[in-house]
């Protein structure tokens, strides 16, 4: 089997380093922790000597990823990682690629418009541009929403290959804890956004508001985004939301072009 064709989970096993395993099941152990561990908890949770544990606690607190509570004893992430992933964040090129166009809509349609992705299993937003009116909606940057209760989520939703949206669902406790009757009403309306390639609600989030939202990217995307104006209707409401549409269609192809999310997948021939 050629190297570019081993799965993630083959080349770990290949290429194993088991000190690096150790070091990394701590972190992300303690990243799931709401409070202080200590090193025999730690332990315990990971099926690791004590001893092992505390020589790679001893070096993450050397290297500053985890930091000793002097109360308790117990070790909790310090924010390290989140100090890097700030300085080399994914979304980074993603915004500042769709900045100026988002504000060439907002100005356009004197409306506000967000981008939003997926960021595991929340509905993340990393960009905003306001409307240039007095009375405007608005949605905090750095803000988290469910997928299948947001516009912008069932479309980012919509737009996954079968076994990933599936997947990704049972991960939701708002899906978990739904009716069968209820699953069957968001999944048919996961496949209307498919048919229609856009996504819309009218006062879901609050009465006289609307959402209408496209992808950016495309269904053969790696990684794919969604495009949103929000805006506050009246009793023109569905006339004026449609006229959102086409511009809200150009600026989202524009923001795929220029950041490549338009370039189809490749797969290595086995």
């Amino acid at each position: 089997m050629a190297e570019t064709n081993l799965s993630a989970h083959e080349r770990r096993k290949k290429y194993a380093v088991p000190a690096l395993e150790k070091g990394l099941d701590v972190i992300e152990y303690l990243s799931d922790q709401a409070v202080p561990m200590t090193q025999s908890q730690i332990a315990r949770a990971l099926d690791r000597q004590p001893g092992e544990i505390f020589r790679m606690l001893a070096c993450l607190e050397g290297r500053e990823y985890v930091r000793r509570d002097p109360t308790n004893g117990g070790y909790a992430l310090t924010l390290k990682l989140f100090q890097l992933a700030r300085i080399h964040s994914p979304f980074e090129n993603l915004v500042a690629a769709a900045r100026p166009i988002m504000r060439s809509l907002a100005d356009n349609v004197r409306e506000s418009c967000h981008l939003t992705v997926l960021d595991q299993n929340q509905v993340l937003v990393i960009a905003q541009e306001e409307s240039p009116n007095p009375f405007r909606l608005s949605v905090e940057v750095g803000s988290v929403h469910s997928p299948i209760r947001t516009n912008s989520g069932r479309l980012l939703l919509a737009s996954m290959p079968d076994k990933a949206r599936k997947d990704l669902l049972r991960t939701l406790p708002d899906w978990n804890s739904m009716k069968a009757s209820d699953r069957k009403l968001v999944e048919e309306r996961l496949a209307d956004i498919r048919s229609s390639g856009h996504a819309r609600s009218i006062g879901e989030r609050l009465l006289g508001s609307a959402d209408i939202g496209v992808l950016v990217g495309s269904p053969d995307s790696p990684f794919n985004a969604a495009l949103t104006i929000a805006t506050l209707i009246d009793s023109s409401g569905e006339a004026r939301v449609d006229r959102l549409l086409d511009p809200l269609k150009q600026a989202a192809e524009e923001i795929t072009v220029s950041t490549g999310l338009s370039l189809p997948v490749t797969h290595n021939s086995k």
